[in-house]
């Protein structure tokens, strides 16, 4: 029994003296964390390395990327050009259907002064009902009577490629006899002895010979046969779009031939547009 209790007394003594001993025991150290820790700088370091290569390869790619991403953009701005003349030729043929004829490059009064466009005549078959009785047609476009209208942006006359004032247009005629839009007076379906799907009705022009939209002016024939031949800021690279009477656009480069684009604008001259098709 003695024993036993000696044993029991040891026993707990030494219990004591270890639970004693806890508050002074020194930490285990985890070499792990500590290895974890002098690494810890390297990998910082490796991250910024990649970082400053990411950075480096974006930069050194940024002369092919921005030509791309312009190349897209103009794409989308002359598929809606094209769908711009698409609506400026559906107005044109309802225009025909109820009038018996194409408008008129433009109106005139009594003195023969021009007055108004054949823009402004088609707004009502383009869902401008509004804008076009706002016109007051007796008198010049800009006169202050017609200033509200003036004012007014008609988005379908505006080509997004074009650096030009918000109501300025590069959709034009080309007045002339041998054409379309000859002048005060519209032409008739029957006088188009080439066809309408071979015989241009408005073109395109560049931001030099943009106008008004409600302006009566519009651009001549020496100036059509010199589209294109000339450098501008804006517009579309390699060429322009083209109405044809039909509602057609078609897209013309600017490495036509002369001829072949006299022949396409003239309404009666009977060309055989097959030859130059061949060539």
């Amino acid at each position: 029994m003695v024993s036993k209790k000696r044993r029991n007394k040891k026993k707990g003594s030494h219990k004591v003296k270890s639970q004693a001993a806890k508050p002074n025991a020194q930490p285990v150290k985890n070499p792990a964390r500590k290895e974890a820790k002098k690494e810890s700088p390297r990998r910082s370091k490796k991250g910024l390395i990649f970082l400053f290569g990411i950075a480096a390869l974006f930069i050194a790619s940024l002369p092919l990327t921005v030509p791309l991403m312009q190349a897209v953009l103009e794409t989308n701005r002359r598929a809606s050009c094209s769908q711009h003349m698409e609506a400026i030729g559906a107005a044109l043929k309802k225009y025909r259907d109820v009038n018996g004829s194409f408008p008129p490059a433009y109106t005139v009064n009594q003195q023969g002064q021009k007055l108004h466009s054949w823009r402004a005549l088609i707004l009502p078959y383009m869902d401008q009902q509004t804008v076009y009785d706002q016109i007051d047609f007796s008198k010049p476009w800009d006169d202050p009577v017609n200033r509200a209208a003036a004012d007014t942006i008609i988005s379908t006359y505006a080509c997004p490629s074009m650096k030009i004032e918000p109501t300025q247009t590069t959709y034009v005629a080309v007045v002339d006899a041998r054409g379309i839009m000859t002048g005060p007076e519209g032409t008739k379906t029957r006088e188009v002895l080439d066809g309408l799907s071979g015989t241009i009705a408005l073109v395109e022009t560049d931001s030099v010979n943009a106008v008004h939209w409600m302006s009566p002016n519009d651009i001549d024939f020496q100036t059509f046969i010199g589209k294109g031949t000339q450098p501008v800021a804006d517009g579309h690279m390699g060429g322009s779009h083209e109405l044809m009477a039909d509602g057609t656009v078609i897209f013309i480069t600017d490495t036509i031939d002369p001829a072949f684009h006299e022949a396409l604008l003239t309404k009666a001259g009977e060309e055989a547009i097959e030859a130059f098709l061949m060539m």
